[in-house]
């Protein structure tokens, strides 16, 4: 379901790729810009209370995600340094929006026991693409689970912004809900997909084994 979203935000993005690419500007350039941008919006507005800022400030540009790999791919400059160095920043960029999140609730939120569940939903999330980096490693394959990074992001920036939203125009402060049901579930679909991960990786290494 992602992939076709990717490929409409892709297609819209082309004429910024391609002016990008006539200023000579290089991809691997968007994309520590883009993880830059993710970072600040996350730290400085989320720890705030400012949760929709922030939203919308990590939205904008979580969309050089998309702008440097179709920049690579028009210019043909695609490379293994490109793609570690989008996968490492893709990491960082996701630890600050579920840091943030952790620091909202030790701050503004007050509430200790959400911080421990957004630095959970952090860890596993890590650890969801450790499994599948390592997996590959070893020469096996373990894409598989119900928690892809896109559908996790995708989950908490929608849920948290919406949330904040509905408390500015007066729904209140038991909209915020949303935020802390979506860790939960992040949580568990992180997890299940960690456990889907580690027997997919168990099932091939005993395909392997003599």
């Amino acid at each position: 379901m992602m992939e076709r979203f990717r490929a409409f935000w892709t297609s819209l993005f082309n004429p910024v790729v391609r002016g990008l690419l006539r200023a000579g500007v290089s991809p691997d350039v968007v994309t520590l810009v883009g993880t830059l941008g993710v970072c600040a919006g996350a730290v400085v507005f989320f720890p705030q209370g400012e949760l929709l800022v922030g939203v919308l400030v990590i939205t904008a540009f979580v969309f050089s995600d998309l702008v440097d790999g179709a920049m690579a791919r028009q210019s043909g400059r695609t490379s293994s340094f490109g793609a570690f160095l989008d996968s490492t920043l893709d990491r960082i960029a996701d630890a600050a929006i579920f840091g943030a999140l952790a620091m909202y609730y030790v701050g503004p939120g007050e509430n200790d026991l959400l911080a421990a569940l957004a630095i959970y939903c952090l860890t596993m999330g890590s650890v969801t693409s450790y499994a599948r980096a390592r997996a590959e490693s070893l020469g096996m394959q373990a894409k598989v689970g119900i928690a892809e990074r896109a559908d996790r992001l995708v989950a908490i920036l929608v849920m948290t912004g919406v949330a904040d939203l509905l408390n500015v125009l007066g729904v209140g402060e038991g909209a915020l809900v949303l935020i802390p049901i979506t860790l939960a579930v992040l949580a568990i679909a992180s997890t299940v997909t960690v456990v889907q991960r580690i027997l997919v990786v168990r099932q091939q290494a005993h395909g392997l084994t003599p």
